[in-house]
């Protein structure tokens, strides 16, 4: 009987220590992924600096090139200044800016891509998907999973906490967005990618579980382990499914509606999470999510990122056309503006009690 089988894509080293970009170089050539030096790393005007004057004297091969923001344009020149010059890779070192610039870069002129993520705010640091601001606001576009992972938790420690606690609402999503997902075929007959969604749930069970905190080495190692995984999830199904559903459809409308006084994204699906497991009647699981939120540090109301209940509420009414064709909680309900403001006031009951 022939064994059946398929290829994942994924990267072919992930490391995620402390001091591990000390030998970045080693690493590097040891994967045959540079063995001659000759890189082209991406980086921003904050970290990346300082790790540049670091990292220098042991790669001296690379060319570093400055970049200016998370925009498609941005994105377009990068690739035409690396474009015919022969190197053996992109590097993204920095934060999900850069990396999310560097990653579309590399698809573009066709150069496998290294993620060095300087902090762990979201999956954006494995996905095959470049999020990037252009013209008509923000987009998303489709790249190959980077060939490696590199994370290190010293420099990890050094950035500020709000991109970690964003990062622990990003995975926990994956619960809901999963929840999503099953709903969507049963109702629909959408198709469900098992290793996928496997691998999806359990880096979101993974850190909703964990008992550490933001400050703990095994907890950031187990965080960065998710939000890895969460991006293998995605190249497996080839889209945004495992780890995306209402949670993201509410965020992205708090991008839209509110553009100027957004929060941070993990901030938003974590309470656009909660709520949504609220809505599809789990009201355990919320409670769970608005209690380890909490824990953390990360806002379970919108008022506790200055939006109003009216703002909210407006939010979760647009929030479908966001991604239209997706069937999550939201398009399942249907729900009137009078509905969603009587299930938000139900849910601040919920979680308060």
């Amino acid at each position: 009987m022939p064994v059946l089988t398929r290829l994942i894509p994924s990267p072919v080293v992930v490391d995620i220590t402390r001091g591990a970009l000390d030998d970045l170089a080693g690493l590097l050539a040891d994967q045959r992924i540079s063995s001659s030096g000759k890189l082209a790393i991406a980086i921003s005007g904050g970290s990346g600096q300082s790790l540049r004057e670091k990292l220098s004297p042991v790669l001296p091969g690379a060319e570093w090139f400055a970049v200016a923001g998370g925009t498609i344009d941005s994105a377009v020149k990068l690739a035409d200044d690396i474009k015919g010059k022969r190197y053996d890779a992109v590097v993204g070192l920095g934060g999900g800016k850069v990396i999310d610039v560097a990653k579309y870069a590399a698809a573009r002129v066709g150069l496998p891509m290294v993620s060095v993520a300087t902090n762990l705010s979201h999956d954006g640091l494995c996905s095959p998907v470049s999020t990037l601001d252009n013209d008509n606001g923000r987009g998303s576009y489709g790249v190959p999973t980077p060939i490696a992972i590199v994370i290190d938790l010293d420099v990890v420690r050094e950035a500020p906490v709000r991109f970690v606690r964003s990062g622990i609402g990003d995975a926990i999503s994956n619960i809901s967005a999963i929840a999503d997902w099953e709903l969507s075929h049963r109702e629909t007959g959408e198709a469900v990618d098992g290793l996928a969604a496997a691998m999806a749930r359990t880096a979101g069970e993974s850190v909703l579980r964990h008992p550490g905190g933001v400050g703990d080495d095994e907890f950031l190692t187990v965080l960065a382990e998710a939000l890895v995984l969460s991006g293998i999830a995605m190249s497996i199904s080839g889209d945004t499914r495992p780890s995306s559903g209402a949670c993201h459809e509410i965020c992205h409308a708090f991008d839209l509606l509110y553009p100027k006084r957004a929060a941070s994204h993990g901030e938003q699906v974590g309470i656009g999470a909660a709520f949504a497991m609220h809505l599809r009647g789990a009201h355990e699981q919320s409670g769970l999510f608005a209690e380890v939120l909490r824990r953390h540090g990360l806002p379970v109301l919108p008022e506790e990122i200055g939006f109003s209940t009216d703002e909210f509420v407006k939010a979760v009414e647009y929030a479908p056309q966001t991604r239209p064709g997706r069937f999550t909680i939201l398009e399942h309900l249907d729900l009137t503006t009078d509905q969603i403001r009587d299930a938000y006031a139900d849910y601040v009951k919920t979680i308060s009690s």
